[in-house]
């Protein structure tokens, strides 16, 4: 009865101790701090390291230029210019853009105190005909000394006349040629100064297209060269080049004494055009590119695939099983894209650029 007693309470006794412990362990979890969950962080994709270009070796027809801006001029025009100085625009005769045949008057300058000076002057020179004629009826009288003196007096009155009326004959201006007054600085009653412009006369007929070129762009261009001139407005008219300007010098350039440098066709480069197009006009702005060098069928390159290490230049070629070697070449000639290869590569090998 006492064994039966004591397994009973030691059975009851075990289970409280195993739901104590239950109950524990349920409490202790409620208690702790919830675990934080594990960040998730993006895959990192290694960067692809970018494959550099390859190139085809190829062959073209490779031009090199010389390139300028112009204008288009007559082949035949002058500025006009007084040699008067001082003197006020009397008559103006033009107007900008008329027609003038050669010899009809532009302008004329007040000279009416000359005039009056050559009206005083004649009549001094009728008194010294007489006395030259009375000095020729007596010249086998006279002292042959006196009579040379005498001579002189008379010669020197006869061209001071002439003279003046040269003077007075400077005070109009005429055209030199038919054509058409295409500038004209100056207005009446203008105080005109010597050698300034004052209008430009041009046969518009002979119309071509022009430019100025550096002394460095000159030692490269020759007589027949090609040339494509794009004209504003009209397009690309092909021609040669016909015409190298003047060497001048400085003070040409700046012009002397401070006067006014006046712009003739022989200071430009002059290019014959294959065809006059229509609607041509003088002054309208151009740019001229000249062929100075041509070569068809050049091994070429685009210039971003050519190397240089000091003098060395070398290029870096593709082979077959994708393998690259460096290769020296000889360099022709380069535009602005494209180099020529004379030596090192053959058409249709890759090469690398940058």
């Amino acid at each position: 009865m006492f064994t039966k007693w004591w397994m009973g309470s030691l059975f009851k006794r075990g289970a409280a101790v195993v739901l104590s412990l239950s109950l524990l362990t349920a409490g202790g979890c409620g208690l702790l701090p919830k675990e934080e969950e594990e960040e998730q962080l993006p895959a990192i994709t290694p960067p692809t390291i970018s494959k550099k270009p390859e190139y085809d070796v190829t062959t073209a027809t490779l031009e090199t230029k010389v390139s300028s801006v112009g204008k288009v001029i007559s082949m035949q025009e002058e500025t006009l210019y007084f040699t008067l100085d001082g003197k006020r625009l009397k008559e103006l005769y033009v107007k900008n853009g008329q027609d003038v045949k050669a010899g009809d008057p532009i302008g004329e300058l007040d000279v009416d105190d000359l005039r009056k000076e050559l009206r005083t002057k004649k009549l001094d020179f009728r008194r010294q005909e007489t006395k030259m004629k009375e000095t020729l009826r007596n010249k086998d009288d006279m002292d042959p000394v006196d009579y040379e003196e005498a001579v002189i007096v008379f010669e020197e009155g006869r061209q001071a006349l002439a003279d003046l009326q040269e003077e007075i004959d400077k005070a109009v201006l005429t055209a030199p040629f038919s054509g058409k007054i295409v500038s004209l600085n100056v207005q009446k009653g203008d105080e005109i100064k010597a050698y300034d412009a004052i209008c430009i006369v041009a046969d518009t007929s002979q119309l071509t297209a022009a430019a100025k070129l550096s002394k460095d762009q000159l030692t490269k261009v020759a007589l027949g060269m090609e040339v494509v001139a794009d004209i504003n407005g009209i397009g690309e008219v092909k021609g040669v080049v016909k015409q190298l300007p003047l060497q001048s010098t400085d003070n040409d350039q700046n012009g002397q004494n401070g006067q006014q440098t006046l712009e003739r066709p022989e200071d430009f480069l002059i290019v014959q055009l294959s065809k006059m197009p229509e609607g041509l006009q003088r002054g309208t702005p151009l740019s001229l590119n000249i062929i100075v060098n041509r070569k068809k069928d050049a091994i070429v390159i685009p210039l971003s695939a050519l190397r240089s290490i000091g003098a060395r230049q070398y290029v870096q070629v593709v082979e077959a099983d994708g393998s690259k070697r460096e290769v020296d070449v000889e360099v022709g000639q380069q535009t602005s894209t494209q180099a020529e290869i004379l030596k090192g590569l053959t058409p249709g090998q890759k090469v690398v650029g940058r």
